[in-house]
C-alpha cells in the first residue's frame, strides 16, 4: 500500500482515495508558489525596455511580494483558525487568479498591483500548506513534504525556462508570459472547491504560545535559516539571467540557465525532507548545504563561461538541500500542528522581510558598483550565516 494511504484513518478505501485526492490537490497548490515569481526574472530586461524602469525598480517586482509574504504570514494562522484551513486556501486560490489577471493589465500600477495580491496569497499557502501536511498527513510529513515541494520547483523551473521563449517566439510579450500562469491557478481552484463540502478543520492558536515561540532561542535559528535561504534563491531568481547575460550569454540561454538551477533542485527536494525526518540531526546536511552555495558562487565569479551550466546546477542542488531543511524543520521542531503552523508564520514573516530586502539591495549595489562581484560576496556572506544558523536548527530539540 502506497505510504500516503495508509496515512488515511483506517481501512477504508474512500479514505484512502480522499487522502490521495488531497495530496494530489497539495501538490497543484504548490505548483502556483513559485511560477508566479519565477516567470519574471528573465523577462527584466524585456520589462525594463517597456517601461523604462531603472534596475532597482525592477528589483521591486520580485521584492513585493516577499514583503507581501513578511506582512502576511503571522496572521495566516488565525485567518485559518476563524474560517477554516481549506476555506481559507480557497479565499487564497481566488485572490492568485485575480492577481494574474491584473497583471495582464496594461500600466506598471496593474503590474505591481497584480503582484502585491499575488503575494498575499502565495503567504497564505507558505504559511498554511506545512500545517496542513502535519494535521492529515503527521506519520509521513518527509515524503508528503517532499511531494508539494517537487510540484513547487518543477513549476518554477518550467516558468523560468519557458517566459522568454513565451514572449519573444510565441509573441506573447512579457505580459502574456507571466500572465499565462492563470491557467494553472484556475485549474487549482477548480480541484480544490470540493473540499469545501468538508467540516471546516482549522488551526487552533493561542495567544500566550504565540508569545512563547518568539522567546525561542532555536524558533530563532529557524527563522534565519529559512529567511536565507530565501534570500540567496530570490535574489537570483531576479538577478542571475542578467548576471549571465552581462557575461556573454543571450537572454534565452540566461533564462534556461535559471531554469536548469530549478530543475537540478527537483530530486533533491524530494529526497532531502525523506531522508532528513529519518535523521538524529540534521547537521550533515547544513554542512553540505553551506559547502555547496559557497562553491557554486565562487564559480560563477571566477570560471570560465562554459562551466556556467555546472554551477548553475550545483547551486540549484544546494537550494534544494536549505529550501527542503527549511519546510522539514517546521514539523521537526514542533510538536503540533499548531506549533508547526505558529513557526511556519513566524520564520516567514521575519525571513521573507529579510529577503525581501535581497533583491531591492542588490540592484542598488550592482548599479553602485557597475559589476556584479560585489553583489554576488553579499551572497557568499548569506551562506556562511547558513552555516551558523543552521547548525543551530539542525538540533534535535523542540521550539518548546
Amino acid at each position: 500500500m502506497h505510504p500516503l494511504q495508509r496515512e488515511a484513518a483506517g481501512p477504508d478505501t474512500q479514505k484512502q482515495a480522499g487522502a490521495l485526492f488531497l495530496m494530489l490537490s497539495i501538490m497543484l497548490i504548490a505548483s502556483n508558489m513559485r511560477a508566479p515569481l519565477t516567470s519574471v526574472g528573465p523577462l527584466i530586461s524585456d520589462i525594463k525596455a517597456d517601461t523604462g524602469m531603472s534596475s532597482s525598480l525592477a528589483g521591486l517586482i520580485t521584492t513585493v511580494p516577499l514583503l507581501a509574504f513578511a506582512l502576511l504570514s503571522p496572521f495566516a494562522p488565525r485567518i485559518a483558525q476563524k474560517y477554516g484551513t481549506e476555506r481559507t486556501i480557497l479565499y487564497a486560490m481566488i485572490a492568485l487568479v485575480i492577481g494574474t489577471v491584473c497583471r495582464f493589465a496594461p500600466g506598471t500600477p496593474a503590474l505591481f498591483g497584480g503582484t502585491v495580491i499575488i503575494g498575499l496569497a502565495i503567504a497564505l499557502f507558505n504559511v498554511l500548506l506545512p500545517s496542513l501536511v502535519k494535521r492529515d498527513f503527521a506519520r509521513q510529513a518527509g515524503l508528503a513534504t517532499g511531494l508539494y515541494s517537487v510540484s513547487m520547483n518543477l513549476c518554477g523551473a518550467l516558468a523560468s525556462g519557458i517566459s522568454v521563449p513565451l514572449a519573444q517566439n510565441a509573441g506573447l510579450g512579457w505580459r502574456g508570459a507571466i500572465g499565462c500562469w492563470l491557467i494553472l491557478a484556475a485549474a487549482a481552484f477548480l480541484l480544490w472547491l470540493p473540499r469545501m463540502s468538508r467540516p471546516a478543520l482549522s488551526v487552533s492558536v493561542s495567544q500566550r504560545n504565540t508569545g512563547g515561540l518568539w522567546r525561542s532561542p532555536l524558533a530563532w535559528q529557524v527563522t534565519a535559516f529559512m529567511g536565507l535561504q530565501s534570500l540567496i534563491f530570490y535574489i537570483l531568481v531576479a538577478w542571475l539571467p542578467e548576471i549571465l547575460a552581462s557575461r556573454g550569454l543571450s537572454a534565452d540561454t540566461a533564462g534556461w540557465m535559471l531554469s536548469l538551477l530549478q530543475f537540478s533542485m527537483l530530486p533533491f527536494t524530494f529526497i532531502v525532507p525523506i531522508i532528513a525526518g529519518k535523521m538524529h540531526n540534521q547537521r550533515v546536511l547544513v554542512i553540505v548545504t553551506a559547502a555547496l552555495y559557497v562553491f557554486s558562487l565562487l564559480g560563477f565569479m571566477f570560471s570560465s563561461t562554459t562551466l556556467i551550466p555546472v554551477w548553475s546546477v550545483l547551486i540549484g542542488i544546494a537550494g534544494a538541500f536549505s529550501f527542503s531543511l527549511a519546510m522539514i524543520f517546521f514539523n521537526l521542531r514542533t510538536k503540533t500542528a499548531q506549533e508547526a503552523a505558529q513557526l511556519s508564520g513566524m520564520a516567514q514573516s521575519v525571513g521573507y522581510l529579510l529577503a525581501a530586502l535581497g533583491p531591492l539591495l542588490f540592484g542598488l549595489l550592482h548599479d553602485a558598483a557597475h559589476n556584479w562581484s560585489a553583489p554576488l560576496l553579499i551572497l557568499i556572506a548569506a551562506s556562511l550565516l547558513i552555516f551558523i544558523f543552521g547548525m543551530g536548527a539542525a538540533r534535535n530539540r523542540y521550539v518548546r
